[in-house]
């Protein structure tokens, strides 16, 4: 009976290259996608935070408003999956901070 080869895992070499956290995961740079994405996410930051205090509904409906135009813009020219999962979660906060900055004034 023969015995199965156990193959043990060996330590990277010092220069061995990792992967590093990136929305490009095809190799190819993609600047307006990503120029997209971070706007979203922007958009999407100053509008959460907004949504939490009564006074600041002005700039954040209007930015949350923004956040959810450019992120389904952002969903049309995106070219990877990373793009796709980043932009859909700050799609998803834009939209909830829109309704909860609607609910403390609205746009005006």
């Amino acid at each position: 009976m023969a015995h199965p080869t156990r193959h043990t895992a060996t330590a990277a070499p010092a220069g061995a290259h990792r992967p590093r956290l990136t929305l490009n995961s095809d190799g190819r740079a993609h600047p307006r996608e990503n120029a997209l994405v971070a706007a979203v996410v922007l958009f999407a930051l100053v509008a959460g935070v907004s949504a939490f205090f009564k006074g600041t509904h002005v700039l954040g409906a209007w930015t949350a408003l923004a956040g959810v135009l450019t992120g389904l813009i952002s969903q049309m020219f995106s070219a990877t999956t990373e793009e796709r999962v980043v932009t859909v979660l700050a799609l998803g906060v834009s939209a909830v901070a829109l309704f909860m900055n609607m609910f403390h004034g609205g746009l005006y």
